[in-house]
């Protein structure tokens, strides 16, 4: 009975998606679990498994645009006798009271093996891939390191083959190439929304700039200890996660956001960590940061990064949040404008670490500075909390003690003053 693929929901008022990607040959034999197509949505990007083993057949093209629900693929489960083909010799011992019988199999002569052949049998690719690999000479070991930890389809062999033996250009000349290809769903949709931020919202952009030495100096005093204890090094996100808690306690107004003609303000802090995946940016969301441990928070932090490595972050991951964190330094951005995540009014923006020659206790000395960037919604906030908030962030990463004193100066407290 044939098994049917069909389109799964990824979320509510989502209808339509776009098949990214076949894992799998047409006529292709698949395993169950097996991950055989990637989707496009709106939001993110997601795998579909196969239901059962046996032979696929796909029923729709790369880059089309498809209804939740409809068939994309359908499996012949295999039958029976393959199964019992391939069960080992031994098998075949017919017990009877008197003796044991070997029943009667011809003994086949087995050719030897090329260790080529071998190469290729345990690679970790697609029978219809094996099969192009070892009609077109390719040496597995190449194609293997061309493909690290993937396992490899018709389409990677085929990719793999075009750019090993490129055409050459004419003489005298150069090549002029264009390509074209459809805009993914999340691209679209990205697109839209980032186009809306601009005309429907105030958006303005402040600036400072953090020594990061106390920061810096925390972390590589206690990540091996905090490592050892906790599974999870120290990281800088973490360490502005806990910061951007304490000080939107201070000034509410900038965790808050328009709900139609209201000002939503929640007593919680669901924080969004943009993060790059291998489809594009996504943004998941740690809920109720506010009462989270540094520890906590840089685990989540983690959690979420290995996902979108993966491709693994789910819609569940990503929805809410109420304000957002980006940092661009490690692409090496130095200074940059941060877009609004609506229906947030604010999101910061980390920079690249760099020293610079700074005034300090009147004297020239050269620090790890950062630059730090508030974007926020000036129909929501005023220019006095976005400075006042960018500026508290940059008191706590400053001075980490205060965190554990929620922004209180630790001398004072203990003094009781």
């Amino acid at each position: 009975m044939s098994i049917e693929i069909k389109v799964p929901s990824p979320g509510e008022s989502i209808t339509q998606v776009q098949l990214a990607k076949w894992l799998v040959a047409d006529g292709e034999q698949v395993e169950k679990d097996q991950e055989v197509v990637e989707i496009d949505s709106d939001k993110a990007s997601f795998p579909v498994a196969a239901p059962e083993g046996g032979t696929i057949s796909l029923k729709a093209a790369e880059g089309d645009t498809i209804a939740v629900g409809a068939v994309i693929a359908v499996i012949e489960p295999s039958s029976g006798s393959v199964t019992a083909a391939r069960k080992p010799a031994s098998a075949s011992l017919v017990q009877n009271p008197d003796k044991t019988v070997k029943a009667a199999v011809p003994d086949v002569p087995k050719a030897p093996e090329s260790p080529a052949g071998r190469e290729v049998v345990s690679l970790h690719a697609s029978p219809l891939a094996k099969k192009i690999i070892e009609e077109k000479g390719v040496k597995a070991v190449d194609i293997s390191n061309a493909f690290p930890g993937k396992k490899i389809t018709r389409n990677d062999v085929e990719d793999f083959i075009r750019g090993r033996r490129p055409d050459a250009p004419p003489s005298g000349g150069s090549l002029r190439k264009e390509e074209r290809k459809k805009l993914t769903t999340l691209r679209l949709k990205l697109a839209e929304r980032l186009v809306a931020v601009k005309n429907q919202t105030a958006m303005l952009t402040t600036f400072n700039e953090i020594n990061m030495t106390a920061a810096l100096k925390l972390k590589n005093t206690y990540s091996e200890v905090f490592k050892k204890k906790f599974g999870v090094g120290i990281g800088l996100m973490s360490i502005f996660s806990k910061a951007v808690t304490i000080a939107l306690q201070d000034f509410p107004q900038v965790n808050s956001m328009i709900d139609g003609d209201e000002l939503v303000s929640p007593r919680y802090v669901d924080i969004g960590i943009a993060v790059s995946a291998p489809r594009g940016l996504v943004v998941p969301v740690i809920r109720n940061a506010e009462s989270m441990s540094l520890a906590e928070l840089e685990i989540k932090i983690k959690e979420y990064a290995v996902k979108a490595r993966e491709g693994k972050i789910t819609i569940d991951d990503m929805k809410g949040g109420t304000f957002t964190i980006t940092n661009g330094g490690v692409f090496g951005s130095l200074m940059s404008t941060p877009i609004l995540n609506p229906p947030q009014s604010a999101i910061l923006g980390m920079h690249k670490i760099m020293d610079r020659p700074i005034a300090l206790d009147r004297q020239v000395i050269v620090a790890p500075m950062m630059y730090i960037a508030l974007s926020y919604d000036h129909r929501v906030i005023d220019g006095r909390e976005s400075v006042s908030f960018l500026i508290k962030v940059k008191e706590l990463v400053e001075d980490p003690l205060k965190m554990l004193t929620m922004g209180e100066d630790p001398v004072t407290l203990l003094l009781d003053l």
